[in-house]
This record gives C-alpha cells, sequence and structure tokens, in this order.
C-alpha cells in the first residue's frame, strides 16, 4: 500500500513540476523583454540539467518547483502600464463623475468609421443621470466558434440614449490578439465606453465573420442601478490603476463578474468561461425573455442586418431593437 501511495504522489508531483515548467518556459518566451528566446532556452537547458544531473527523484522535483517559484516571482512583479504607443481606438481611458444623481462620463468613444481600420478616433463627455436608468442590454459577439465570445454591455436611459460598455484587451500600434499571448502579462485591459454606433456597428458592419445577438435583460431596477454603479467603480479604478488582461481570470466575462459584490453574484457555471454558451445560461437562469423558446429567441436576438440597414443613423439603438423579443 506505501508503494502505490508512494507512487501515486510521485505521479501528480511529477505532473504538476511538468506543467510548472512548461508554464515557466512560455512565461519567460513571451514575457521576457529583450533576451525571451534566450532566457526560455536557457531555463529549459537549466532544468535539464537539473533532471539528469541531480541525484535522488525528490531533489529533483524540489530543483524544478524552485525554478518555478523564482519565474513566477519575477513574473508576478511585472507593471501594467498606462504609458505605451496605443492604438487611436484604445488611446484614452474613460473615467466618471459621480455628482449624485448625475454622472459625467468622460473619453465616450465614438469613431466614424470608414473601414475597420481606417476611421477617425472621436472623445466625447456625455452626462446622464441614474434616475433615468431604464435597463440593460446584453450584446454577444460572435467571430468564429459557438463557444466563444465577447459581452457588451449596454445601459438604456429614460430619453432612449445608450451608454455601452466593452472589456477589451488594450492592444499597442501594430498590436493583434493571440488567445496564447492572452494567458500571459501581454496586454492591458480596458473599459471601453462608447455610443452603441461605435461599439457594435464596428463588429456587425466593418469587420467580416462576426455577428451580435442583443437581449433585454430581466432585472429590476435596484439591480439594474448597481450593475451600472459597478462598471463606473470598475472603469475608475482602472483609470487610476492599469491592470493586466488574462484570458482565464481577468477577461471580458470573469471581469464582469468580479466587479459585482461576492455576495450578490450568481453561481459560477462552466459557461461563464466558455462565453459564447451565456446566454443559455442567462435564458435558464430566468434573466432572458421566456415567452420563446431558447433557440427561436437566439435566432431573432441576431441584429446584424438590423445593424447595416441602421448603419449611422442617429436612431441606430432604436432600429436594432426594433421587433426584438424582450424589448
Amino acid at each position: 500500500m506505501k508503494t502505490i501511495f508512494r507512487v501515486g504522489a510521485w505521479t501528480i508531483a511529477s505532473l504538476i513540476a511538468a506543467g510548472c515548467v512548461a508554464w515557466s518556459t512560455a512565461a519567460l518566451l513571451y514575457d521576457l523583454p529583450g533576451l525571451n528566446s534566450v532566457g526560455a532556452s536557457a531555463f529549459a537547458l537549466a532544468v535539464l540539467a537539473a533532471i539528469v544531473f541531480l541525484r535522488g527523484a525528490w531533489r529533483k522535483l524540489g530543483a524544478l518547483f524552485s525554478a518555478f517559484a523564482i519565474v513566477l516571482v519575477w513574473w508576478l512583479s511585472l507593471a501594467p502600464s498606462d504609458v505605451r504607443p496605443w492604438q487611436p481606438d484604445v488611446a484614452r481611458t474613460a473615467w466618471a463623475d459621480v455628482n449624485g444623481d448625475e454622472i459625467v462620463l468622460h473619453n465616450v468613444r465614438n469613431c466614424e468609421y470608414r473601414t475597420e481600420t481606417d476611421y477617425t478616433p472621436r472623445w466625447e463627455t456625455r452626462t446622464v443621470r441614474l434616475s433615468e436608468l431604464s435597463g440593460v442590454d446584453l450584446a454577444i459577439n460572435y467571430w468564429g466558434s459557438p463557444f466563444i465570445a465577447h459581452p457588451i454591455v449596454s445601459f438604456t436611459f429614460a430619453n432612449g440614449s445608450h451608454v455601452a460598455f466593452s472589456i477589451e484587451t488594450r492592444k499597442e500600434t501594430g498590436e493583434s490578439y493571440s488567445a496564447i499571448r492572452g494567458f500571459f502579462r501581454q496586454y492591458e485591459l480596458i473599459y471601453v465606453v462608447a455610443d452603441e454606433r461605435d461599439v457594435i456597428r464596428v463588429r456587425t458592419n466593418y469587420r467580416h465573420g462576426e455577428d451580435i445577438y442583443l437581449y433585454r435583460l430581466n432585472l429590476p431596477p435596484g439591480e439594474i442601478r448597481e450593475r451600472f454603479l459597478d462598471y463606473l467603480a470598475g472603469l475608475n479604478e482602472l483609470h487610476r490603476h492599469p491592470a493586466w488582461y488574462n484570458a482565464l481570470t481577468s477577461n471580458c466575462t470573469t471581469s464582469i463578474r468580479a466587479q459585482h459584490a461576492a455576495a450578490k453574484r450568481q453561481p459560477f457555471d462552466w459557461r461563464l468561461l466558455a462565453n459564447g454558451k451565456m446566454d443559455e445560461l442567462l435564458y435558464e437562469r430566468g434573466l432572458l425573455d421566456r415567452s420563446l423558446p431558447f433557440a427561436e429567441l437566439k435566432r431573432r436576438a441576431h441584429i446584424n442586418a438590423a445593424s447595416g440597414a441602421a448603419n449611422d443613423a442617429a436612431d441606430f439603438s432604436a432600429r436594432i431593437r426594433a421587433g426584438l423579443p424582450g424589448f
């Protein structure tokens, strides 16, 4: 029995150590400035030397875990920055002044697009009132896999205006998103606060192969207000203190959940990670319109055609919602 236990413990420890070594090598490869490939190669050779020359299985494992700990301490010390050569559409960060009922939003993005990459950045200051907050909607953006999507949350006010929040990677000029790099310290996080004619229209009208589905969330007025204030607190914190994006722990979906008080969060579900299924989860929890079967609701929630027809119309937001279930 003791032999079986030792073998089992050794096997588990070895698998964990292998994972730690693989992560450490990748962290050096992606995040070590300047000498990333040299540093990753040197680390791999040092690990190999420890395996070959150290005597005793547990000494070898100890060396591997020690090497991982050193890399982890270095990696955690990497600080995000607000000063980089940013792409023009993320050159500024939004923030909010909360003065009782009055909310002043700074750096609301409302770009004038000619193509996805040819646009004139426009940054606006908008004033809204908490007392006029009347609804909250969820736009889910797909570009490939049905399991992976990007959520955009849009708040509606009594005067018919909308303020959309999109939590994204803040990319530098010439930089593109990589799913693998997203697990390391390659991108800062940004709360894009935008007009819907910007943040939704660029995805439906100017990017190729992307689809958006728009749903009204069934939340009581008090909770809608709480969610809006959660977003304001999150974007103000990020405006003051930059933070890293992480594809697993601090992404476009987990950041929404994390900004809400822990005691008030919905139970965790695997579809929060496979967020292309988020609408299915919300439907099951009664947070979307239940007058239709889910498949029919989703079919009718597709807004690409309506967005294309509305394009730059002043009533863009009203036109993309016309006839949608739950609105």
